[in-house]
């Protein structure tokens, strides 16, 4: 999972985008860059660490220009290694910046076309990079003499025809602006806003709209599944969709877990799809257990909070902040390693005795990944006094892996794959577990005023929307996102980059 930005402005963008990336940074905390450019000149630092660690004030200094995109990035292919932290380069044709989120699924037939009959170099395991080399080789055959939006966008459409999998891109072409895109279902969000400024108009574009929020830029709306938008440097707008397009179903994770909830993606409100989620919830508990004798429901922090409240609600009992949380530990279902999430969860959270002692208590989360954070959770329940723990996920039950560029856990890792839920139960120990119900999730979700056909919803059903995911593929994925397998890459990583801060910073001409 990564988070993108891209700005054409009519002064400096540096700050502007290192403030987007900030407010992006949920979206991923293994590295971050930034890529800006001026009078021909390319201008870039990336690392990996948080934004708030990778830039300091040399580099802003140095990220000149009025154009540029930015990065945060979670590995989902590739390596966590500081070679592949985004964007990436190419200089031919025009010298081309790239950002991505998400995860082609058709990555060894691109290389092996990339390298052999494409005739482009690849330098790092990272489909990023596979996919740059693509958009570069197509707008090398749609440019001749000049490049022009029509040659940019019809570019994008050649990059659909040969890419699958769910990507939302934002690319810098040197002297001439910024193109976005997003895949033809829609998978990956990206929206853009407009701000006005006594200069002329600056555009925006970015993962999530709390971006724009923070930047004081108007949100004018998503980009269209399978649309190429193209913005030049005097901040004109041109824009295609991809005759193609086969269907509108997003990712419904972002709304589960991902997307900050003041955030309005594909024209939906993540806060008031996470209250309903809450309302759909209690609803199931209600019918299971119309008598229950739940005292109190305790969110666990953050993504939870929203529809525990409304649980609450609907149940006519108290609603208690029982945990509070040390903000600076990061996301633990996408930490590296078994051992590294469970040391994450004592030193994430704690609980507050006087909420738990005696009492029956109702814990709600987003979801349950690999059931290691719920089960340690329970156990500080538990250990702080409660009777009983009850614990209620607003999601379905994640038995498959999601292979769109949210990294979760090889298949043999989550904890509801291959059983029911009353096994999960007795894993993590609750006293009682209730699933969200996929049609339940959908149904909140959802509303009228969104043209949205449907949902990826692949991690609860199986089901992938590309069609393409092939048994042969999932059992590669098993292997390469095993915690076993991710442990070995980084220790390769580290052996081979050491600790050098030095890296990262380059200044390329054009040849403008």
């Amino acid at each position: 999972m990564c988070g993108i930005v891209g700005i054409v402005g009519q002064s400096a963008v540096n700050q502007s985008i290192y403030d987007a990336l900030t407010n992006l940074q949920h979206r991923g905390q293994d590295a971050a860059g930034i890529m800006t450019e001026e009078a021909g000149h390319l201008f870039m630092r990336k690392s990996n660490g948080l934004v708030r660690d990778v830039f300091h004030q040399r580099h802003m200094l140095r990220l000149r220009g009025n154009v540029g995109i930015g990065h945060v990035r979670y590995p989902t292919a590739g390596s966590a290694s500081m070679s592949e932290a985004q964007p990436f380069y190419v200089n031919s044709p025009y010298g081309i910046c790239l950002a991505h989120n998400g995860n082609l699924v058709n990555t060894e037939e691109l290389k092996r076309l990339v390298t052999q009959s494409d005739r482009r170099h690849l330098n790092t395991t990272s489909d990023t990079e596979v996919l740059l080399n693509v958009f570069a080789h197509e707008l090398g055959r749609q440019s001749s003499n000049s490049l022009t939006p029509e040659a940019i966008l019809n570019a994008v459409a050649a990059v659909h025809d040969r890419c699958s999998g769910g990507y939302a891109v934002v690319a810098m072409i040197i002297g001439y602006g910024i193109v976005a895109f997003r895949d033809p279902h829609g998978i990956r969000p990206v929206v853009m806003g407009v701000r006005q400024t006594d200069n002329g108009p600056e555009r925006m574009v970015a993962s999530e709209s709390v971006a724009l929020d923070a930047l004081g830029f108007e949100l004018e709306r998503d980009i269209r599944p399978g649309e190429a938008v193209f913005i030049n440097v005097n901040g004109e707008l041109f824009s295609s969709d991809y005759e193609k397009s086969t269907s509108y179903t997003p990712c419904i994770f972002e709304f589960v877990y991902f997307a900050r909830p003041d955030s309005i993606i594909d024209n939906l409100s993540v806060y008031k799809a996470r209250l309903r989620m809450g309302e759909q919830l209690a609803g199931k508990i209600l019918r299971q257990r119309p008598n229950h004798d739940i005292d109190v429901v305790i969110p666990i922090p953050d993504t939870s909070r929203t529809a525990a409240v409304q649980v609450a609600h609907e149940l006519g009992v108290k609603y208690r902040e029982g945990f509070i949380k040390n903000r600076y530990i990061g996301r633990t279902f996408i930490m590296p390693g078994q051992e590294e999430r469970k040391a994450s969860v004592r030193r994430k959270l704690n609980a507050i005795e006087l909420e738990f002692l005696g009492k029956n208590v109702l814990l709600v989360d987003d979801s349950i990944v690999r059931g290691t954070t719920s089960q340690q959770i329970i156990n500080m329940a538990r250990e702080a006094g409660a009777k009983k723990v009850y614990f209620a996920s607003a999601a379905p039950a994640v038995r498959h892996p999601n292979v769109y560029g949210i990294d979760m856990p090889a298949a043999s890792e989550l904890v509801a794959n291959g059983r029911t839920d009353e096994e999960v139960q007795d894993i993590i120990g609750a006293d009682w577990l209730i699933y969200q119900d996929l049609d339940a999730l959908v149904q909140a979700v959802h509303h009228k005023n969104a043209a949205i056909e449907a949902f990826d919803s692949s991690c609860f059903s199986g089901k992938y929307v590309t069609g393409n995911v092939s048994k042969s593929y999932l059992e590669k994925l098993e292997l390469e996102r095993a915690d076993s397998a991710k442990v070995m890459r980084d220790a390769r990583v580290l052996s081979e980059e050491g600790d050098d801060d030095a890296g990262g910073e380059i200044q390329v001409a054009s040849g403008l």
